[in-house]
């Protein structure tokens, strides 16, 4: 019996592609535990924290994605040499050709696990031979820690950071377990001064930790994936089947769900790093709330839309070459964002409607309209309301398997919608919609009242916080599926 325990020990913690280590697992919670007693204990080594650290992200990686993690361990030292490289060159042609090394090792790692069947798949087709896709595996996170990496190089490069000198500091930015495989992207002048640091968690600290923990542990695993698996899959898997009303607000409900599942993880990251004595910025602000398409991406995964804003749109040029390559620039950027999360049509359309709409947004962002006081909040509500609205039509193709269940889905909403089953929707779907209904308050809840909670949370003695954070759990327990849903940005 002991051994067999020992055993089942040892299985887990071996790489079993399709059960990836989540922060929402038993597993995970574990081996935090056990790992943040010895964190603790090594707080004032220096070294040997940040080897430990090291070793426990790459382990959390291999348990993603297995062997695969070897490819994290390349991109780390690879980039790193290039870095010292770039810093100690003299000549301007030789900082870009080392920075144009870099920039092929980490798009191309990138090109072929995410892009290579559509290469493929176009060199047959040009050809004229039967096309069989290649088995490729898509290691967890891949373009997350390849944005970070590349995010440095090109700091280096343009003279804002100053290259590593220590091997372990930058594998530990590179590596860092929070936001490893699903973001924030981490920038290495925000996260890089703060590794030397003493490490001082305060009551504050602390206290917004649980706090972001188990609210993103509540979105994910409560909200998110039981309206995904008892109503979103079922419309998206076969939208023909359900009538117009089910699909729209299916639509609503994937908006919320992909929402929470994200936003969920983002929290947990954030909340860990603190845990850890580290600040990550917010990636996630309510952005449902906005009033326009670019206030939505100042909102929505913000760490992404910065790093595209930072290093895609102002390499294009930006806005220093009129308004026309302006437009054109930031089509470009959205449409390449979009191919980043897939080579997919879907995907770029879903960019290239974004794109288009900021254009749009940005040639009509000097009309001034004058509204009297009464009449602003009818304005503030219709800007809103077509954000969100515009939103949730992208949304239909960034989740839809095909195009044609894209139309499908947008066929059964224009043409067989009905009122009249609005009784029965609401008794079939009701716990369904409950949830939607409290996912939805919470996210448009007022800033100062979510400060509120969080600062009540704070106060709370340890005691306190652990039954918040039970509470969750239990929470989780009772509409839990059978299994784990791993997170939507896992694939990415």
């Amino acid at each position: 019996m002991f051994t067999f325990a020992i055993h089942k020990w040892l299985d887990l913690l071996v790489y079993h592609r399709g059960q990836p280590m989540l922060f929402n697992s038993v597993l995970f919670l574990v081996l935090f535990t056990l790992f943040y007693g010895i964190y603790i204990l090594l707080s004032g080594e220096g070294k040997s924290k940040l080897i430990f650290v090291i070793l426990f992200s790459l382990f959390f990686y291999y348990k993603s994605s297995g062997l695969y993690f070897l490819l994290l361990v390349g991109s780390i030292c690879v980039d790193f040499v290039l870095a010292q490289a770039i810093g100690k060159a003299k000549l301007r042609w030789q900082r870009v050709s080392l920075l144009v090394v870099s920039l092929l090792a980490n798009l191309g790692l990138l090109g072929y696990f995410k892009y290579g069947n559509l290469i493929h798949e176009f060199f047959s087709w040009s050809v004229g031979i039967p096309f069989e896709p290649l088995d490729i595996f898509l290691p967890v996170g891949i373009s997350f820690f390849t944005f970070q990496s590349l995010s440095y190089t090109i700091d280096v490069y343009r003279g804002t950071l100053k290259p590593l000198t220590h091997f372990l500091d930058y594998a530990f930015f590179v590596s860092f377990f929070p936001q490893l495989v699903a973001g924030p992207i981490v920038r290495a002048a925000d996260f890089l001064p703060q590794i030397h640091r003493p490490l001082f968690v305060s009551k504050e600290m602390f206290g917004r930790a649980v706090f972001l923990i188990a609210s993103g542990l509540f979105k994910k695993a409560v909200i998110s994936d039981y309206i995904s698996l008892n109503f979103v899959d079922r419309i998206f898997d076969n939208p023909t089947l359900y009538s117009g009303l089910e699909n729209l607000m299916g639509v609503y409900g994937y908006a919320l769900q992909i929402y929470c599942d994200f936003s969920g993880y983002s929290d947990m990251a954030i909340g860990i790093a603190l845990l850890l004595g580290f600040h990550f910025k917010e990636n996630f602000n309510a952005p449902y709330q906005s009033t326009n398409i670019t206030e939505f991406w100042r909102r929505w995964h913000i760490s992404l839309s910065t790093w595209l804003r930072d290093y895609l749109y102002i390499s294009l040029g930006g806005n220093r070459k009129g308004k026309t390559r302006t437009y054109v620039n930031l089509l470009l950027t959205m449409l390449l964002g979009g191919l980043w999360h897939g080579a997919s049509l879907r995907f770029m359309l879903w960019g290239g409607l974004h794109g288009v709409a900021l254009a749009f947004h940005k040639v009509i962002g000097n009309v001034r309209i004058k509204f009297s006081a009464r009449l602003e909040w009818i304005k503030i509500f219709a800007s809103g309301f077509l954000t969100f609205h515009f939103v949730c039509f992208c949304w239909i193709f960034f989740r839809a398997g095909s195009m044609q269940t894209a139309y499908s889905l947008l066929h059964q909403i224009f043409h067989n919608f009905s009122f009249q089953i609005v009784p029965d929707f609401i008794n079939g779907y009701s716990s369904v919609l409950l949830l939607m209904l409290l996912g939805y308050a919470m996210h448009f809840i007022p800033r100062r009242a979510e400060d509120k909670i969080q600062s009540y949370v704070t106060s709370l003695p340890v005691l306190g916080k652990a039954l918040v954070v039970a509470l969750v759990v239990m929470w989780v327990v009772q509409v839990k599926s059978a299994g784990i849903q791993p997170f939507i940005y896992f694939q990415f």
